[in-house]
């Protein structure tokens, strides 16, 4: 079950007479889509490219941070901005038509349309790779915007009027906290509920097929719906 969630943020607060409508981000790899295999089969056709050993395995188990951070585990310092651009060269290649919509997915940004609301991608994803996937998969956030990541976000979430951020890292966390928004996190990423939790979390669900339910309970008065 979801854990308790505080009183929620000003943003998503009713005005005297009628409610503004409300605006959720989402956060995209790992939230809304599995990128993981794509994701790895670029890191190994770029080992392939300069014989340079990368655990592609290892890369896509700690997805979240921006692209610069992962590449320069492998690469020295000197060569992290061609290996970031060759990355992105390669990756509409290899990673659009083999990443696939989370469980939910398309369902959660459905059911803020639903209440009246608008979405928006905010990733550390550069900005037309992350439209390349939302594209691919029919999914129709009504903003994206790449490039940004951890407390970063917040900039995003407060320019668009964010109330609440869903994302599965604990850079998702913090994020929200900068912005004023409400954490909401999904255990489909790198760390487990109980961790989630101890990093600040607001509202912590197993996936985004319980996001509905939490969304329904939340514009009723706060009561958390089922998750994790």
């Amino acid at each position: 079950m979801a854990h308790q969630e505080p009183q929620a943020p000003q943003a998503l607060q009713e005005s005297t007479g009628a409610r503004t409508a409300p605006t959720v981000g989402f956060d995209l790899d790992m939230t809304l889509i599995d990128s993981r295999p794509g994701i790895r089969a670029v890191y190994v056709a770029l080992t392939a490219e300069t014989g340079v050993p990368i655990d592609a395995d290892l890369a896509v188990s700690r997805l979240g941070p921006p692209l610069e951070h992962e590449i320069a585990e492998w690469f020295p310092a000197e060569r992290v901005d061609e290996m970031v651009a060759r990355y992105r060269a390669l990756y509409p290649a290899y990673a659009i038509e083999t990443s696939l919509p989370l469980p939910g997915a398309r369902d959660a940004i459905q059911a803020v349309r639903d209440a009246g609301g608008r979405t928006l991608v905010v990733t550390a994803k550069n900005e037309p790779h992350a439209r390349r996937h939302l594209d691919h998969l029919g999914i129709e956030p009504d903003e994206v915007i790449g490039g940004l990541w951890a407390e970063g976000k917040a900039t995003a979430l407060r320019a668009h009027g964010a109330g609440v951020y869903v994302g599965d890292h604990l850079g998702d966390v913090r994020g929200a906290e900068a912005a004023g928004a409400l954490s909401v996190a999904v255990a489909t990423g790198p760390y487990t509920p109980e961790e989630l939790r101890a990093g600040g979390a607001d509202v912590v669900l197993t996936d985004l097929t319980d996001f509905r339910a939490w969304w329904a309970g939340h514009l009723d008065g706060g009561v958390a719906g089922n998750g994790a």
